[in-house]
């Protein structure tokens, strides 16, 4: 198959840009076109959608964070186990265009795997790229309390119902466990994926120990082009964060950090469910050298952290491969991350940043403090950290890699008997 006669599917719940995952569906998308392939999303329904000629197909918005009544309540719950209109769309769209493999992202609850079905029925092959762990945690994130948590590993789904993972909700949790039981014995994802990516080997290495997959997993981090961002190897004086501002996050830890380095100025980019009690506690707590700036995209953000001395990654969950880490070594730019998750792959300590453990505000200000120290330590770092997402998170590496497994899956026999 050459280059310009492969129409990829490419399916995701959200088609605006609202994380990583979406980030990692927008560039698969441009990336794919560029190559002279022709993409055809599916998705939700969404005002702050990007323009598509097949929205038409998308299924209907639902917000799950919104209040509902008790019917609407009831009327959620076919949707998140095997949302049937999700199943008939996608079978419109196929019977109008025939593609030759399907490339998910995240599916779960807006979508629902009931397309999986669709596309057997289509034989179209499928991959999907796994950008959290819901195929073995029943709320994505493999976390409990507020603290990470393996007790559903092995199908022991109930444990989230013990827990209440789903916000303290035992009746959405309920709804969780009920699900991941529901689609395992169903074997949707069993019949309906030929193959998954994983964006970090510690993801890829969590499925294996999890121990109930039996399709392939390969290992393929995002990709990043590096020629959209002018490496810069001074700055302005500042660190910075920038993401979501979550719990999950870890952002309260850097805030205790900051604390104790009073003539060290932090920057933060981003909003949140935790926006409004972070900044209450800057304000409580008198962290005068703390600025929150916001949202930022774009040109936007890139000035920002082009004028940053180094960025820094605070996660307490298990991370994948966080753009943050790749956009700032595309900046040149060296990173201070937890070592947790996926981080660990990205960062080689006193090389192009440094590795902290997670939660501890006093080895992460410590860390701070080295860096901070520095500036032709600095500089080095960023070096290396631009020449790392050169050679290891080109797209033209991505592109080669993700070729060879979608032709891995067209090319299997047999995969639909």
């Amino acid at each position: 198959m050459t280059g310009r006669d492969m129409k990829v599917l490419l399916v995701n719940k959200f088609y605006y840009l609202r994380g990583g995952a979406e980030r990692s569906v927008f560039e698969t998308k441009k990336l794919l076109e560029e190559k002279g392939h022709r993409v055809i999303p599916f998705s939700m329904f969404d005002e702050r959608n990007q323009p598509s000629p097949y929205g038409k197909y998308f299924v209907d918005q639902v917000e799950f964070n919104a209040r509902h009544s008790v019917r609407q309540k009831l009327n959620i719950v076919p949707r998140v186990i095997y949302y049937r209109e999700a199943r008939r769309r996608l079978e419109q769209l196929l019977r109008r265009e025939r593609v030759d493999v399907a490339h998910l992202h995240n599916i779960a609850h807006q979508i629902s795997p009931s397309i999986l079905d669709s596309l057997r029925k289509a034989q179209v092959p499928a991959v999907q790229t796994l950008h959290d762990y819901k195929l073995i945690c029943p709320t994505y994130t493999l976390m409990a309390g507020g603290k990470v948590c393996q007790r559903c590993l092995g199908g022991r789904y109930y444990h989230a119902v013990l827990q209440k993972c789903n916000k303290g909700s035992l009746t959405a949790s309920l709804l969780n466990t009920v699900e991941m039981y529901t689609h395992r014995a169903l074997g949707l994802y069993r019949r309906g994926i030929d193959l998954y990516l994983a964006p970090s080997r510690f993801l890829k290495n969590k499925l294996k120990e999890d121990g109930t997959l039996r399709t392939p997993v390969i290992y393929l981090p995002n990709a990043i082009d590096a020629g959209q961002y002018r490496p810069r190897y001074d700055d302005d004086g500042y660190g910075l964060y920038f993401g979501r501002l979550s719990p999950e996050k870890g952002v309260h830890t850097l805030i205790r950090a900051m604390k104790g380095l009073p003539s060290i100025e932090l920057r933060i980019i981003g909003e949140g469910l935790q926006g409004e009690e972070l900044r209450r506690m800057v304000e409580e707590q008198n962290v005068t050298n703390v600025r929150f700036l916001g949202s930022l995209y774009g040109d936007e953000l890139k000035k920002v952290l082009s004028g940053a001395r180094y960025v820094v990654v605070p996660s307490e969950c298990y991370e994948n491969c966080p753009f943050s880490v790749l956009e700032s070594f595309a900046m040149g730019k060296p990173v201070l991350g937890s070592a947790i998750g996926g981080i660990p792959e990205l960062i080689d300590p006193g090389a192009d940043g440094w590795l902290f453990r997670p939660g501890d505000s006093g080895d992460l200000r410590e860390k701070i403090r080295q860096l901070d120290r520095d500036g032709r330590v600095r500089a080095a770092m960023g070096r290396r950290a631009r020449q790392k997402v050169e050679q290891r998170f080109g797209l033209e590496s991505h592109y080669r890699d993700l070729m060879g497994a979608y032709r891995r899956v067209i090319e299997r026999p047999g995969s639909f008997n």
